[in-house]
């Protein structure tokens, strides 16, 4: 079966977790620890976020390929058994590993594929049903979800991180969604974080709003 080639993400095409690239700093050089205050966490984490995506960015797209097809193999260990599973996904942005071929395999395996849809800031994430061929529109911040099909509740979320620590702890894009739906859902699923391993903090000096992931699943 030929490897399907989507749009190149990099121009036209947008994550599940919005960007928010307008309020990153450079304040920090990303060498610097923060001071205790949330304030001082919130200029550290924006400033690497910034570092961690420009480096992130700089990585060749055959590498990128590559190292995406590392994390897939890894994610099939991961999570194990996924007929009669539903698994959310998201649409790869800025450099984020692309696991789209690898969610397409999950459905042939028997599995099916849901994607996060931003309802609204500061609301948790609804979950839809998707499957190739199915239209997609351009939600709230441009980013590309699911135009119709059923709400449901995953049993394993992917989740793309921008960073992450030795507790399992992700960085993301700093709107708290992920945070935010896992503390709403009355199930918990399977959460696993996907990122390459040079985005490893030695902290994201967590707070009581943050929520770990169960696995973080990297290229190494």
């Amino acid at each position: 079966m030929a490897e399907k080639r989507y749009p190149d993400p990099e121009i036209r095409e947008y994550a599940s977790p919005p960007c928010f690239a307008h309020e990153l700093s450079s304040e920090y050089d990303g060498q610097s620890e923060p001071g205790d205050s949330w304030s001082d966490i919130l200029r550290w984490r924006k400033a690497e976020r910034q570092r961690l995506i420009e480096e992130r960015l700089a990585i060749d797209a055959e590498e990128r390929r590559a190292r995406s097809n590392r994390i897939a193999s890894r994610l099939d260990l991961a999570i194990g058994k996924v007929s009669g599973r539903i698994v959310s996904g998201y649409w790869p942005f800025r450099g984020e590993p692309d696991l789209r071929n690898w969610a397409i395999k999950i459905i042939e395996r028997g599995g099916r594929i849901a994607l996060p849809v931003v309802i609204r800031k500061g609301w948790p994430l609804e979950f839809r049903v998707w499957r190739p061929g199915d239209p997609l529109e351009r939600g709230v911040w441009n980013i590309l979800v699911p135009s119709r099909g059923p709400s449901v509740l995953p049993d394993v979320v992917i989740a793309p991180v921008v960073g992450f620590d030795g507790a399992n702890y992700r960085l993301g894009y700093g709107g708290g969604f992920f945070d935010r739906t896992l503390a709403a859902m009355h199930r918990r699923p399977l959460v696993v974080g996907v990122g390459y391993a040079g985005s490893r903090l030695r902290t994201i000096h967590p707070q009581p709003h943050d929520i770990p992931m169960d696995v973080i699943v990297t290229d190494d």
